[in-house]
């Protein structure tokens, strides 16, 4: 999407957030169906409140979004929205993951908001590009166990 603003009655306006939150207690549970089924409940969510969703990304234990929304609506009555009816929709799909969750709790308490600005490219490649980043980093961290007395100065005779 190029940089051009928005409408409303009396308004232009340009206001694009990228937002990251997590499920409860950061658990890995994005993935396979419920991966599937949020990228839809998000996309009608967002559809119903006229925002846009420039770009999306869901990692295993957390979600990245740059969205454009408009000024009638603020940022955190959006996110309140965004993860209050998604967990209850999830739950709807998923009963099993009720039990592990508790009833409504499917997103932890808060989230991480920045405005975008002229920066937009940039956050978008950052999102797009996220997972492969963080598999790369995961091969790097990842080493071999070795024996801190291997040099052979301790070996058995």
């Amino acid at each position: 999407m190029a940089n051009k603003a928005n409408s409303l009655a009396h308004t232009k306006w340009m206001c694009k957030y990228h937002i990251v939150f997590t499920p409860k207690f950061r658990r890995k549970v994005i993935y396979n169906q419920v991966r599937k089924d949020l990228i839809e409940i998000f996309q009608r969510l967002c559809k119903y409140k006229k925002i846009e969703i420039i770009e999306g990304h869901m990692m295993p234990d957390h979600v990245h979004l740059l969205v454009s929304i408009p000024p009638k609506i603020s940022v955190s009555s959006f996110v309140g929205y965004l993860k209050g009816k998604s967990a209850l929709m999830i739950f709807e799909k998923h009963a099993n993951l009720r039990y592990k969750y508790g009833n409504r709790k499917f997103w932890a308490e808060g989230y991480y908001v920045s405005t975008v600005g002229l920066n937009e490219k940039t956050i978008a490649k950052y999102i797009r590009e996220q997972e492969q980043h963080d598999q790369a980093v995961d091969k790097l961290s990842v080493r071999e166990y070795e024996d801190p007395f291997s040099d052979g100065r301790f070996r058995k005779k």
